[in-house]
């Protein structure tokens, strides 16, 4: 490997920004090309940011032809994560790919078995693991301060927030809310418990307001969902209360509480009217809930506020260290295959009308 790392990014829309805004900080890294299958978009894309010496493609696997290209950002609509990801790490380049994995467990698994066979790393674009205030809360629960947790509540969403593009198209998106910032609220949960195997999953999903002209000006474009609520069992005992929306006519569908047989913990969403809960980096108040001497207490725990850390900045940072020293994926697909699983279980089990079973073999 050169002493710079050399980069190529898959799929130049708006995310694309965001991962080419931090790898343009970096000194030790360069972008050498991007690849979109709009002609002409990637392109314009890498001159954006000043590299006219990278190359251009209108397909991932041109890009990823390239021997000389260390790692990659996969940056494309959901239902393209993983035959981009696969391709990458057969052409023998480590993945930053952004959330969510992949849109059914069997995409996910295809890039497991793909990474594993590559001896390459894939992490996953959680941003929201390298804020302060999360970390917090994994560290209170992690100290055994809840004594074994049994249920998690998550909640958050938005009063009005559907996006349109790709996020709404089923071809592209797979899912909507669910994948977008749902899958947000999911990795919060499970990380601060220690990312739990999901057993069933018993899910409702609606599209009621993105089908509305009312509150969405093209709804015959709308084919994915704007709400989903999830009843999950994880092993070791714990419930898993999952509710996430685009739009609603509430402030929010709750707050995320963890109840353990020795204290409880609540983290309020941010007070943001219209597109406050979507559990993607921040957070309002945190309270511990426990016993002192035999008194019920509730204890505030400092929390960060107005955290306007580079969180994005620190995801691809993380990336960037753990391939240029070998070191393990910092966000690894060995959890988030976890939560993609659960995405595919609730997908499953609102088709269905039914509780689903969620088994496969890692």
């Amino acid at each position: 490997m050169a002493n710079k790392l050399r980069i190529g990014i898959i799929g130049t829309g708006g995310i694309a920004h965001a991962h080419a805004g931090a790898y343009k900080r970096f000194e030790d890294v360069e972008v050498v090309a991007g690849a979109d299958i709009v002609p002409g978009k990637a392109r314009k894309f890498l001159d954006e940011f000043g590299w006219a010496k990278a190359d251009a493609y209108e397909t991932h696997e041109e890009l990823c032809a390239r021997k000389d290209i260390d790692a990659v950002s996969v940056c494309t609509y959901n239902s393209t994560h993983a035959v981009c990801t696969v391709a990458a790490l057969n052409s023998g380049k480590h993945v930053l790919l952004e959330k969510p994995m992949a849109v059914t467990i069997e995409q996910g698994l295809d890039i497991l078995r793909a990474e594993k066979k590559s001896g390459k790393i894939v992490t996953i674009g959680f941003q929201p693991r390298y804020g302060q205030n999360f970390r917090r809360v994994k560290e209170i629960i992690s100290s055994g301060a809840l004594g074994d947790v049994y249920y998690v509540q998550t909640g958050g969403g938005r009063r009005r927030g559907i996006p349109g593009g790709t996020f709404i198209d089923k071809d592209k998106a797979g899912v909507g809310a669910l994948a977008d910032i749902g899958c947000y609220a999911l990795d919060f949960a499970l990380n601060s418990i220690g990312y739990p195997r999901p057993l069933t999953v018993s899910a409702v999903a609606h599209d009621h307001f993105g089908k509305n002209p009312k509150y969405y000006p093209n709804p015959d474009a709308f084919s994915v969902d704007d709400f989903s609520a999830a009843f999950i069992r994880l092993e070791g005992g714990i419930t898993l209360d999952f509710r996430m929306t685009w739009a609603m006519h509430m402030d929010t569908t709750g707050d995320f509480i963890f109840l353990g047989k020795e204290g409880g913990l609540k983290v309020k969403q941010p007070n943001l009217e219209l597109w406050g809960g979507a559990w993607d980096g921040t957070v309002g108040d945190i309270t511990l809930y426990h016993d002192v001497l035999g008194y019920p207490t509730s204890t505030p725990i400092p929390i960060v506020r107005d955290e306007k850390g580079d969180l994005f900045g620190s995801k691809v940072r993380a990336f960037v260290d753990a391939v240029k020293t070998g070191g393990p994926a910092p966000i690894p697909t060995s959890q988030i295959i976890y939560n993609q699983a659960i995405i595919d279980g609730i997908i499953r089990s609102a088709t269905a009308g039914r509780e689903v079973d969620v088994t496969f073999k890692l």
